[in-house]
């Protein structure tokens, strides 16, 4: 029997932009009029590596039984019964209201298993709306757009861990894990090499290459067994444009086809040019993969054809300094996907990128790298008061994610939170991963008096 996902929330809150968004299809009408949605929609999904039951419920409303808002409530409930995962929605930009105060109640005497998603939290505003979504005691708050995808990667990951376990096929359940395939997206700009790596990794002329730029126009998944044995789901994808550039519909669903395959992934191998070398759109897309937290690996294609390799190499590594400091020391593995030379070495790096992006550290390692960061640089003042950062926690890995806790933590400027995010991957040897820093402020009414 498949698991059983349920969508709720109070109207309006984008439940059935979510439930197309993971569907991967449109299948529930979306209008921004309260209550299009009446009766439930399910449809089995991909979500997460698992087939999925996902369901679409009507807007939670306070209403008699025997009223239209009051059956489509008991049908939501319904749901509820019978679901093995929550994903209850909330609207940041409205604020939260009563109605979900008072359904965030209901869900937590339910007892069921609830992510709680913020939802329509595009831009800096919106993450720090979201905070506000703390107060309903359903834990931490994901923040996704719905509407424009953003967040989605997380999401997934967060469902494969609330999820009950899959029912064993082996005996051994380290080795049901191992043989669970790594998701790995080939992406890049047109006729960078993309399709020519994945023909090279898999030793076959799997997809159609040629001078042309633009010849793959889907993303195309291959189930794939690399040298070690372990099974790998290998997604080339076409080449990305600048939006600018993007003018016909059919290059439109390439496009997006390609941000959902990297969204979907667990790593990502980004292909560059290397006689052309890292150009805007290259950096636009390593930014992509390290906002939706994907572990990141560059493939330096082309790298028979460089005639000064050295020089090549500085430039690459000068432009990821001062471009792509969020991705510090990630992996560069130069080769020729046409030649062959070279590729044997990118996938031990992707096995080691991955390693890294699955890396849980210690509380007790964790707590003392904090107690000496704070020792080696004090907090900043803000607004005349310096910040008291009390501890942190690491609740979870993929991509590996900080929460640090203290008087006034949500008004950390930019710079300490690059600071503590630096001194982290330094002390626990992470290059190139992505690193979440969250803060939460801790409540005392009386901070400012004893403080003055």
């Amino acid at each position: 029997m498949l698991p059983r996902i349920a969508v709720m929330g109070r109207p309006n809150v984008g439940k059935s932009t979510l439930f197309n968004r993971l569907a991967g299809r449109r299948i529930a009408i979306v209008d921004d009029t309260p209550g299009v949605t009446r009766d439930r929609k399910e449809t089995v999904a991909r979500i997460a590596g698992r087939d999925v039951l996902l369901i679409d419920t009507a807007g939670l409303e306070e209403a008699a039984p025997d009223t239209i808002p009051g059956r489509m409530r008991a049908s939501s409930e319904a749901a509820l019964k019978a679901a093995d995962l929550v994903l209850f929605v909330v609207d940041v930009r409205a604020g939260l209201t009563a109605a979900d105060r008072s359904f965030a109640q209901w869900l937590r005497r339910h007892s069921k298993p609830v992510l709680l998603l913020a939802n329509k939290a595009e831009g800096r505003e919106g993450s720090a709306r979201a905070l506000e979504a703390y107060e309903l005691g359903l834990g931490s708050p994901l923040l996704v757009s719905a509407e424009h995808g953003d967040g989605m990667g997380e999401l997934h990951d967060e469902i494969r861990e609330a999820l009950p376990p899959e029912p064993p096929e082996e005996d051994d359940e380290d080795e049901a894990d191992e043989n669970r395939p790594l998701r790995l997206a080939i992406v890049g700009r047109p006729n960078a090499g993309k399709s020519t790596l994945l023909n090279a990794l898999l030793g076959e002329e799997r997809m159609i290459t040629g001078p042309e730029p633009g010849l793959t126009r889907d993303s195309v998944a291959v189930q794939w067994t690399d040298e070690t044995g372990k099974p790998v789901r290998l997604v080339d994808t076409a080449g990305l444009r600048r939006r600018a550039r993007i003018t016909q519909a059919l290059e439109q669903m390439s496009t997006a086809a390609t941000i959902a395959a990297l969204k979907e992934c667990e790593v990502a191998v980004l292909v560059i040019d290397a006689v052309q070398g890292m150009d805007e759109q290259d950096l636009r897309i390593a930014r992509l993969a390290e906002r939706e937290g994907r572990g990141v690996v560059i493939a330096f294609n082309k790298w028979d054809a460089v005639e000064d390799r050295n020089a090549a190499r500085r430039r690459l590594e000068d432009v990821l300094t001062a471009s792509l400091a969020q991705l510090k020391g990630v992996l560069i593995v130069p080769l020729s996907a046409a030649t062959g030379r070279g590729v044997e070495n990118l996938m031990p790096s992707v096995r080691e990128a991955y390693a890294l992006w699955n890396k849980r550290v210690p509380t007790g390692a964790l707590n003392r790298w904090f107690e000496h960061a704070l020792e080696r640089h004090a907090p900043p003042l803000v607004a005349g008061k310096r910040l008291k950062l009390r501890y942190v926690t690491m609740p979870k890995a993929r991509p590996p994610t900080l929460v640090v806790f203290g008087t006034r933590a949500e008004q950390m400027p930019e710079d300490y939170r690059r600071y503590l995010t630096n001194s982290f991957r330094d002390a626990f040897d992470m290059p190139g991963v992505p690193i979440r820093l969250n803060t939460r402020g801790t409540e005392n009414p009386y901070a400012d008096d004893a403080e003055g």
